[in-house]
This record gives C-alpha cells, sequence and structure tokens, in this order.
C-alpha cells in the first residue's frame, strides 16, 4: 500500500488544520493506522491510532485537541487538529500496520509497516 499525507501548512496558535492520509495500491483494509510526528532535532513521537473498526488511542499530550478518524470506503484517514500549540509544530507521518483487523493500536513505530512522505506542520504564537 502506498500512503500519501496531504493538509499542512502554517496556522496561528488556537488554530486548526486538518490532515488526510490517501491510501492506494493493495491494502488497507483491516490494517490500523497511525498518526506520528516528528518534531526538529528530537525523535518521531507517536500521536494518534486509530482500528479498522474505529477504535481510537491517543499520546496524552494531544487528547482532546486532536481526533484520528477514517473513511474506509474511501481508503483515507484524517487527523483533525484543533487548538493548535506551537509544540505541534512538526512533519507528521501516517502509517500503517499491516497485521489483518487487529484491534490493538501500538505506540512504537517500529510495528507499522508502511509510511508516507509526511506532511509540515507549523504552529506561530
Amino acid at each position: 500500500v502506498q500512503l500519501q499525507a496531504s493538509g499542512g501548512g502554517l496556522v496561528q496558535a488556537g488554530g486548526s488544520l486538518r490532515l488526510s492520509c490517501a491510501a492506494s495500491g493493495r491494502g488497507f483494509v483491516g490494517y490500523v493506522m497511525g498518526w506520528f510526528r516528528q518534531a526538529t532535532g528530537k525523535e518521531r513521537e507517536f500521536v494518534a491510532g486509530i482500528s479498522w473498526s474505529g477504535g481510537t488511542y491517543y499520546a496524552d499530550s494531544v487528547k482532546g485537541r486532536l481526533t484520528i478518524s477514517r473513511d474506509n470506503a474511501k481508503k483515507t484517514v484524517f487527523l483533525q487538529m484543533n487548538s493548535l500549540k506551537p509544540e505541534d509544530t512538526a512533519v507528521y507521518y501516517c502509517a500503517a500496520d499491516r497485521r489483518q483487523f487487529g484491534t490493538t493500536i501500538s505506540a512504537s513505530s517500529d510495528e507499522y509497516d508502511y509510511w508516507g512522505q509526511g506532511t509540515q506542520v507549523t504552529v506561530s504564537s
């Protein structure tokens, strides 16, 4: 499966953005999908994940502000980002865990098999 992330940009603190991750090619059915981010000089970190059936899991730092969702018919995953903070500035990556119909959402990047190219989110203060 190939993943294409989009929707990043520059936004003021308190603003909103909606990221999309479109999947193409073979695969996607049953996959757990995740969003990760990497700020300059920092390690990649887990943001949110969603199972095929819609179960979700969030990093503590984004709970209540970011919402992950998916449209399985359109093979697309979304990350709605509200109340953005300067510390949310990073390159955001979508990723797919190809275990079929798994219900466990891992926060470890090692568990994800496919990655998109990343989209830059910059939040100004």
